[in-house]
């Protein structure tokens, strides 16, 4: 039900998609996921199963000029559909926890300006303003093959800030450096904060030896990003990855590692760290993916709802930390691929083992879900309508490839 109430919903767009496109000036794109979710054991020893439309995005990429002026605009819907959040063993951030919480409305709303310095049409710099991700760590999980999040959401990626960035390409380097807001939104509605703007600040520098191979390494220094009025505890963020792609688009595979450190002044309090590694292989119509994450998370104080933290946190110790060793197994079908259309069914097996690896602490993992080990399953579909998701988390020259749009979605081309 939920897969045809996602196909519902989509439907009226339809017209828009095919009618409202000028060559590539204009793409406009929308995507809903269907699905049902059982955990066992969710919370204290007990078994959870929960259905959800989630992801419901709509986007748009408008292109007058090509480079020269682009804006990149994706609206989430989540806060309606999803507002209790989304049963994710492990997961956290913005009062959440063992939820993954919603997104904000205006997900994404950025202009970026480019220009190429040679022929090649590979080098160049930009500059890109609006609302979007910081240039740290990985692409957003939304755009990748897993439904589920991977728990190190709030480690590798800074998304949903009032950014500045600027972007320069030489070869086979890509260099950005941004500045933003370091406050995370406390609700789907929320914006960032004016009195906050461009406190935080994050570089990034990619090396693309060959079309389908990036290898980054990022950094950022991130102020209070859990009060938004300031004062908190800060954050320095460090990544490190390795992405490749076959020429067919057909594999994927991402390694990745990253590090947060929590710091009071110049003194650390907390370090939390992850490592993880995912693939995804196509064949004909068939898909199937792995993915292994090893991520430790802060256990903060819980509130009368259990699967919400308060924000801001009203102390800024812990009551401990756990590591979360996470096994992902994924396949799919495509059941529909014709002309703007794509329907999706999938299912999604995950294993959780959680450790404590703070002690003494006042939260025991194996006596508060009532069991060190945790299974989770997924059944569901995805429902695709014009412009496929966009890769999300780079603009200007620092996207690797060049997108060139179709009535199928986004194809990844390389110059």
């Amino acid at each position: 039900m939920a897969a045809l109430s996602g196909a519902a919903w989509l439907g009226p767009l339809a017209a828009g998609a095919q009618t409202m496109r000028n060559g590539d000036i204009l793409e406009l794109g929308a995507q809903a996921i269907g699905v049902v979710t059982r955990v066992s054991p969710a919370i204290h020893g007990r078994d959870l199963s929960e259905g959800y439309l989630t992801q419901p995005a709509l986007m748009a990429m408008l292109t007058p000029w090509r480079e020269a002026l682009t804006l990149k605009a994706t609206a989430d819907l989540e806060g309606l559909t999803i507002k209790r959040g989304e049963l994710t063993p492990g997961i956290y951030g913005e009062g959440y926890i063992d939820r993954r919480h919603p997104h904000t409305y205006l997900h994404e709303l950025l202009v970026s300006s480019a220009r190429r310095f040679r022929p090649d049409g590979v080098s160049g710099a930009s500059i890109a303003m609006g609302k979007g991700f910081a240039p740290f760590g990985t692409d957003d999980p939304m755009a990748r093959p897993f439904e589920k999040y991977p728990i190190n959401h709030h480690l590798a990626q800074i998304l949903e800030r009032a950014v500045a960035i600027g972007a320069l390409r030489t070869g086979p380097w890509i260099m950005e450096a941004a500045a933003f807001n370091g406050d995370e939104p406390t609700s789907p509605g929320d914006v960032p904060n004016r009195t906050r703007y461009w406190d935080s600040w994050s570089g990034r520098i990619t090396f693309v030896p060959w079309p389908q191979g990036e290898f980054q390494t990022s950094y950022a220094r991130v102020k209070s990003p859990e009060n938004a009025a300031g004062g908190g505890a800060d954050q320095r963020k460090q990544s490190a990855s390795i992405r490749l792609e076959d020429v067919q688009h057909s594999g994927y595979a991402l390694f990745e590692w990253a590090r947060t450190g929590d710091y009071v002044g110049s003194t650390r309090t907390f370090t939390f760290t992850s490592l993880l590694a995912e693939t995804s292989a196509r064949y004909d119509r068939v898909s199937g993916g792995l993915r292994i994450e090893s991520t430790e998370r802060p256990d903060e104080e819980r509130l009368v709802d259990e699967f919400r933290t308060p924000v801001p946190p009203n102390d800024p110790g812990i009551e401990g930390r756990s590591r979360w060793t996470i096994i992902t197994a994924r396949v799919s079908g495509t059941l529909i691929n014709a002309g703007n259309l794509s329907i999706e069914p999938f299912a999604e097996l995950a294993r959780a083992r959680v450790t404590q690896t703070l002690r003494p602490s006042v939260f025991d993992p194996r006596q508060f879900y009532g069991s060190d080990r945790i299974w989770s399953l997924s059944v569901g579909a995805k429902v695709a309508l014009g412009m496929s998701h966009m890769r999300m988390g780079r603009y200007g020259v620092a996207i690797p490839a060049v997108q060139k749009a179709g009535s199928r979605g986004m194809e990844m081309h390389d110059k």
